[in-house]
Order: structure tokens, then sequence, then C-alpha cells
């Protein structure tokens, strides 16, 4: 598949139901579970890296949109393999996986936020790791008919520095603030990619 062709087939099912499936139902009931177990046992730190994480993830599939609108391709697009395209480079099932993937790395945050693996301080070092397998498992996806990588230049090592480090660092920081903070971070992000989705995708429907 070439690269032009990936991103407008990306486009052509953008928010499409055409291409709904039931799948998607039981993914969210799973995601919910998972949720609505963490909150009733009181996980709030793991709840709060979850959706620190989400949050992250969120502005940067809008901005990578954004790209798309002004340049006419996206640095990463989801041409086919979802039931529900919401954004030109994220599938609801990719979403649905990144709303747990920093409540699942929390879980493992040792005890003491200053141990130290292999000399790194464990809350960097797992941001890291967590970016590095990220990171390596997109060179796979990659060479399914299912994700494209649209520009040469872009691939494992800049995903790896400009997008999952920042996603995994607000995950294992944000599980030791205090509630406050972690409200704060969470919120303003939240506003913040609210209102870029309703300027940008409901009212000049640029993304």
């Amino acid at each position: 598949m070439n690269h032009p062709e990936a991103t407008q087939m990306a486009l052509k099912i953008l928010r499409s139901g055409e291409i709904f499936n039931w799948n998607f139902i039981t993914l969210l009931a799973l995601v919910a579970y998972v949720y609505v177990n963490e909150i009733s046992h009181k996980n709030w730190k793991s709840v709060a890296s979850g959706l620190s994480l989400y949050m992250v993830h969120w502005f940067f599939e809008i901005i990578n949109a954004l790209i798309c609108h002004f340049t006419d391709h996206a640095l990463w697009t989801v041409p086919s393999g979802t039931s529900f395209l919401l954004l030109v480079g994220v599938g609801v099932e990719i979403s649905l996986m990144f709303l747990i993937a920093g409540l699942i790395s929390s879980k493992l945050l040792p005890e003491d936020p200053k141990m130290k693996i292999i000399g790194i301080n464990n809350r960097l070092f797992l941001a890291l790791a967590n970016a590095a397998f990220f990171s390596i498992f997109e060179i796979f996806l990659v060479k399914t008919p299912t994700f494209v990588w649209i520009y040469p230049w872009w691939g494992a090592f800049p995903v790896f520095i400009t997008v999952y480090i920042p996603f995994f660092l607000a995950a294992m920081y944000s599980y030791d603030w205090q509630p406050k903070k972690q409200r704060f971070f969470i919120g303003s992000l939240f506003i913040v990619n609210v209102t870029m989705l309703v300027v940008f995708a409901w009212i000049l429907k640029w993304i």
C-alpha cells in the first residue's frame, strides 16, 4: 500500500458507521469493568495513571489529525482493520487500549518511588521500558495493512522519543502526585482536548 493511498483510505472511513461491528461493545464493557474494579477498590493512583496517559494520547492524536489537515498526510494513519475510526490515526480499539495502558503499567511500579533499577529511578526506567516496548511493537503493526507510518523519516525511534515517552512519563509520574495535582493535570488536558475536538472536528470540520 502506498502512503497517499493509505491516507485517502483512512479519510474515507473516518467516523463512518459502515464499518462498525459489535467487537467495540465487548471491548468497551471490558474497559469499563477494569475501571469499575479499580474504583471499587479505591485504587485512585492507578486510575490517575490510566487517565493521565489517555489524555496525553488524545492530545497527540488531535495534533496528528491537524498535521493531516495542513499537510495532506498524518504522521501515522489507520486505513483499515478498525470497527470505527475516531481520527485519522486512531481507531476505537486502539483508543480503548490506551485507556487502560497507563493503568496496567502502574501495576508494575514499586511502592518506593525513589527505588532505582540499574541505577535509574524506577518511575523513569519503567516509563522508558514501556515506551520502548510500544515503539518496537509498532514495527510489527506497520507490516500489516491496518497501520501506516506515512513519512519515511517517521519510525520506531521518533515514535519512542516524541510519542511514547510522554505517554508513559505522564502515567508513571502522575501515580505519585497529590490528588489535587492529578485532577488538575487530567482535567486541564480534558478541557484542552474537548475544546480542540469541538473546534477542529465539529465546527471547522478539519479533522
